[in-house]
C-alpha cells in the first residue's frame, strides 16, 4: 500500500481558533472539514465503499448537498469546475476501483489547468487487504502522476488532518488536485479531534528586485504585450490587472479563465489582433499561464527581420516559471502583489513610454477583424456555418453569463468570437485538450452561478461523452441551454488527416444526429436547427424553457476552424 504526498505549502494554513471539537464515524469527519473549506456540494455516483460520506452529509448542520451523477467522470470534472469557478476546492467522493480511475481525466485536467478539488476515493478494507475483496486496488501510485499529492488515510484517526492537508494543498499555489482514500472499513470507525479552520490563502510574496527588473523592461520597451492567463483569475488577482493595463496603458491579450478579465470590447483589449500583437512585439510579459503550444512554446517577434521580442514569465509559484524559454526576467508569487508593483514602479517612471503609436495600430487590426468576422457571423450559407451560431449566441449572452466549452472545431470559434465582459465566466479544457467535461462543467456552474445564464457549447464528438448526464441536470432541476454544433465528424481530425494523408478514416459520425431527441428522452427539451434563419429563435426558447434545452444545429463539416496550431 503505498503513499505519494507532497506536503502543503506553509502559505496557507489554519489561522486563529479551532473551530470546534467533533466526534464521529470518519465520514462525519471528513464532510466537517471539507465544509471548513468552504465546500457546499459532494459530487459523487453511489457506491458502498463511501456510504459513511453520504451518511456524514446528511447529517451535518445544515446538510451538504448531494449532487449524484450518471458517470464518474461527471463527478468529478463538477469538483474540478467549481473549483475554477468559486476558486473554493470542488470535491468529488468516488467509489472504489473504476469509480476511481473513471475519474482520473478530470484529475489531470485539474492538474494541467491548476484547479482546486479533492477528491476522496473509497477502498478495498484495510482488514481484508491482500485477499482479493471487492475492487482491491493500490489507488494513490495511479493518481500520483497527475496531481499535487495522492495518498492512503489508512485510520479514522488520520482522518482529521489529512483531510485539511489535503483541501490546504489543493487551494494553495500552484493550485491542483489532491487525491486521498480510506480504507472501507476505517470509513465506518469514529474519532474524534478538532475541525481545523481553512485559513486565508494567499501566495508567497513576490521578490521586489524581479518586479523592479520587469518594470525596468517595460519602460525601455516600443512594443510590449501583456498576456493574461487562468491563474489571474485563480489567485484572485484581476481587479489588479486591470489596474495595470489602464493605468499603464498597455494591449492585452487573454486566454483561458483569463478570458473577461479585460472586459470583451475594451480598447486595450487586442486578442483579435493577436497574430500582430505577438509578432510584432519587443516585449511580451505572460501573466498566469504556461509557456505552451498555446503561445508559441514562449518564442515571440522575429518577423521580417526584427529580433525576437524579450519575453517576461510571471507566476503564482516558482514551479509554474518556464524552464525551457528564453526569459528576459521573471518572478513569481501572489499575483496581485506582482502586479501591483509593476504598476507602481512605472508610475515613478521619470519619463513614461509613449506606446499609442503601437497601441492604435493593434487598435486598427481589431476594427478590421470585427468587421471581417462580421460576414461569418451573419453568413446565410447551407450548410450553415458555425460562426452564424456564434453570431446568434453573443448577442443573447448577458454580462454575468457562464459560457462553456466541450468540442474541437466548434468550440475553436467559440474562443475567436465570444470575448466574456466578466472574469470568470468562461471555461474550457484548458492545455490537457479533454472531451466530456461539458456536462460536469454545467452543473457546476449552475450551482455556483444560480441567476446567470449557463450556455454549453458542444461539439457533436463531445456530446457522445456525457449526454447522459443531462439526466443529472433534469432529476437536479438544473436548467442549462445547450447548443450542438453538429457537423457529424470529428472535425478537428477529419481536415488535418486530409491534410495529411489525401484521406481520412474514423473520423466520421451518423448523419444529423438528433442529440435533442436524446435531451427529449432524458426529460429536457431542445430541437434540430438547419436553417441559419432560425437559430436564433431557437436559443431564445432554450433560454426562455428554464429546462436543459440542445439547440441541435446542423453545420458544414467543411467549414473547419483556420487553426495555427495542431498543439505540438
Amino acid at each position: 500500500m503505498t503513499d505519494v504526498h507532497e506536503p502543503a505549502q506553509t502559505d496557507d494554513t489554519a489561522d486563529g481558533a479551532p473551530e470546534g471539537e467533533l466526534k464521529g464515524h470518519a465520514g462525519e469527519l471528513a464532510v466537517a472539514v471539507a465544509r471548513a473549506h468552504g465546500v457546499e456540494t459532494m459530487f459523487t455516483l453511489s457506491g458502498a465503499h463511501v456510504f459513511p460520506m453520504y451518511d456524514g452529509a446528511v447529517k451535518a448542520d445544515p446538510p451538504m448537498r448531494l449532487l449524484d451523477v450518471r458517470h464518474e467522470q461527471t463527478a468529478a470534472f463538477a469538483a474540478e469546475a467549481t473549483g475554477k469557478l468559486t476558486r473554493v476546492p470542488g470535491l468529488a467522493v468516488l467509489t472504489a476501483g473504476p469509480g476511481v480511475t473513471n475519474g482520473l481525466s478530470a484529475i489531470a485536467q485539474a492538474q494541467f489547468a491548476g484547479s482546486p478539488m479533492v477528491v476522496v476515493g473509497g477502498r478495498a478494507p484495510a482488514n481484508r487487504w491482500g485477499s482479493g475483496s471487492l475492487q482491491e486496488l493500490d489507488q494513490p501510485p495511479i493518481i500520483a502522476p497527475v496531481a499535487k499529492s495522492a495518498r492512503t488515510l489508512h485510520t479514522a484517526d488520520a482522518v482529521l488532518d489529512g483531510m485539511h492537508d489535503a483541501f490546504t494543498t489543493a487551494r494553495s499555489s500552484h493550485r491542483g488536485p489532491v487525491f486521498v482514500d480510506v480504507p472501507m472499513d476505517e470509513f465506518f470507525n469514529s474519532a474524534s479531534g478538532t475541525v481545523p479552520g481553512a485559513g486565508p490563502g494567499r501566495g508567497a510574496d513576490p521578490d521586489p528586485d524581479a518586479v523592479g527588473e520587469i518594470a525596468e523592461l517595460l519602460a525601455r520597451a516600443s512594443r510590449p504585450v501583456l498576456v493574461l492567463g487562468t491563474d489571474v483569475w485563480a489567485d484572485g488577482a484581476e481587479e489588479a490587472a486591470l489596474r495595470l493595463v489602464e493605468a499603464a496603458g498597455i494591449p492585452a491579450i487573454t486566454n483561458g479563465m483569463g478570458r473577461g478579465v479585460v472586459p470583451g470590447g475594451h480598447p486595450l483589449l487586442v486578442t483579435k489582433a493577436r497574430g500582430q500583437a505577438l509578432g510584432g512585439a519587443d516585449l511580451v510579459v505572460v501573466v498566469g499561464t504556461p509557456l505552451d503550444f498555446r503561445l508559441g512554446y514562449g518564442v515571440f517577434g522575429g518577423k521580417e527581420g526584427a529580433s525576437p521580442a524579450q519575453v517576461v514569465h510571471v507566476a503564482d509559484s516558482p514551479g509554474q516559471v518556464s524552464g525551457h524559454a528564453d526569459l528576459a526576467a521573471s518572478v513569481s508569487g501572489d499575483l496581485t502583489t506582482v502586479l501591483e508593483g509593476l504598476q507602481q514602479a512605472l508610475e515613478q517612471v521619470v519619463r513614461r513610454p509613449d506606446w499609442s503609436s503601437w497601441v492604435s495600430g493593434l487598435q486598427d487590426t481589431v476594427r478590421a477583424a470585427v468587421e471581417r468576422d462580421a460576414a461569418l457571423l451573419g453568413a446565410e450559407a447551407d450548410p450553415i456555418h458555425p460562426a452564424r451560431i456564434y453570431g446568434e449566441l453573443v448577442p443573447r449572452l448577458a454580462e454575468d453569463a457562464v459560457v462553456i466549452g466541450d468540442g474541437g472545431d466548434f468550440v475553436s470559434f467559440a474562443g475567436k468570437f465570444v470575448e466574456p465582459k466578466r472574469p470568470g465566466g468562461w471555461l474550457d479544457p484548458g492545455p490537457y485538450g479533454c472531451l466530456g467535461a461539458g456536462l460536469g462543467s454545467a452543473i457546476a456552474a449552475r450551482l455556483a452561478r444560480p441567476s446567470s445564464q449557463v450556455v454549453l457549447l458542444l461539439g457533436d464528438g463531445a456530446a457522445g461523452f456525457s449526454l447522459m448526464d443531462v439526466d443529472t441536470l433534469v432529476r437536479h432541476d438544473l436548467p442549462v441551454v445547450m447548443v450542438c454544433g453538429n457537423n457529424s465528424a470529428w472535425g478537428l481530425e477529419k481536415g488535418p488527416m486530409q491534410m495529411l494523408y489525401g484521406y481520412d478514416v474514423a473520423a466520421d459520425l451518423a448523419q444529423r444526429t438528433r442529440y435533442d431527441e436524446v435531451v427529449k428522452a432524458l426529460g429536457g427539451a431542445g430541437e434540430t436547427v438547419t436553417d441559419p434563419r432560425e437559430i436564433g429563435p431557437a436559443i431564445d426558447r432554450a433560454f426562455a424553457a428554464n429546462v436543459p434545452y440542445l439547440v441541435n444545429v446542423i453545420t458544414d463539416v467543411e467549414a473547419a476552424y483556420p487553426r495555427n496550431t495542431f498543439g505540438i
